[in-house]
């Protein structure tokens, strides 16, 4: 590690990574800068939980898809966070389009609806473009969600496979991370050991929509030759099975 002289040794280390390294002591206590600092990302990570979604700038980022709005059997935030079963099951009542089609995507606020807000469209945009050769069911928006609750979306829009991309919880230095999670033959009481994650969307400082995207299609290729996702099928990037048509 190269240091200037007079400089601070661990500045290059600091530029490497958004991790929270060598933060320095000042008496008993952190520097005042990275006090606030930290104060500053904690704040962040909070707002990103409770900033509710916003499905009119959704609908504005995604022009000329139709767009299905669900909401989960938690009826508030606070209930959301207290019960996270409630996050896996529809509200009673909800009526969704029967059919049938390859693919259904499913955008989920989970614990971070600035990720959706921030990433969601670009990142749906890329896979959209990508799955010529796949029939596509409607978009579906869906709040207060956990990652399960696309198992009963994806079955009753008669979906072979189901993809949420959804809002991860948030970090002192990722308030804004986008997960994918795929699911083979979505069905109520899907373990998440049958699903594939792909994590950390969030360009610049994460993976870029092209190669989550790219990921994603290869995936759901393999999934469609394989006849199942989840730890069946494994992740081992350009040795995928070609996807597409």
């Amino acid at each position: 590690m190269s240091v200037v002289p007079g400089g601070d040794p661990w500045a290059v280390l600091r530029s490497a990574t958004r991790a929270r390294v060598a933060l320095g002591r000042a008496g008993d206590g952190l520097p005042t800068a990275r006090l606030l600092e930290f104060k500053a990302a904690h704040a962040a990570a909070r707002d990103a939980v409770h900033t509710p979604l916003d499905p009119a700038a959704l609908r504005a980022a995604l022009p000329g898809h139709e767009l299905l709005e669900v909401h989960s059997a938690a009826p508030d935030r606070s209930t959301y966070l207290q019960r996270p079963d409630l996050g896996r099951r529809l509200a009673e009542g909800t009526e969704l389009p029967a059919g049938e089609c390859d693919v259904a995507i499913v955008l989920a606020d989970g614990l971070s609806p600035r990720a959706v807000h921030d990433h969601g469209p670009g990142l749906v945009t890329a896979v959209l473009d990508r799955l010529g050769g796949w029939t596509v069911g409607p978009l579906v928006l869906a709040t207060q969600a956990r990652v399960a609750l696309g198992d009963p979306i994806g079955a009753a829009l008669g979906a072979r496979i189901v993809v949420v991309a959804i809002g991860e919880r948030p970090g002192l230095s990722s308030a804004d991370s986008l997960g994918l999670y795929l699911t083979w033959d979505p069905q109520p009481g899907r373990a998440d050991s049958e699903r594939n994650c792909i994590s950390n969307v969030r360009p610049p400082h994460g993976l870029g929509y092209a190669e989550a995207a790219a990921t994603l299609v290869a995936l759901l290729g393999a999934a469609r030759e394989l006849g199942a996702s989840g730890v069946v099928l494994k992740d081992e990037g350009p040795a995928l099975p070609a996807a597409g048509g």
